[in-house]
């Protein structure tokens, strides 16, 4: 089915990737069903979709990159 302006637009369900049409009619939209929204959901809840935090590779990278702190006691003699 193409996409046009007289057909509505068809997506793929995030959870199981059938074909729904966005209309009013689908009510669980992008979702294809309730089961899909709650599998979603599911993962949400117990962070399934926790992105990576980059601090502490960061952190190792400043420690690897900090100055070596240098001996100023005899810099203006």
């Amino acid at each position: 089915m193409i996409n046009s302006p007289t057909a509505p637009k068809v997506v793929s369900c995030p959870s199981c990737g059938k074909k729904i049409e966005w209309t009013p009619i689908e009510v669980y939209r992008p979702f294809c069903s309730e089961r899909c929204k709650l599998i979603d959901l599911g993962e949400w809840a117990t962070e399934g979709y926790v992105i990576p935090d980059a601090s502490e590779s960061l952190e190792e990278e400043t420690d690897e990159l900090a100055p070596i702190p240098l001996d100023r006691t005899n810099l203006f003699e």
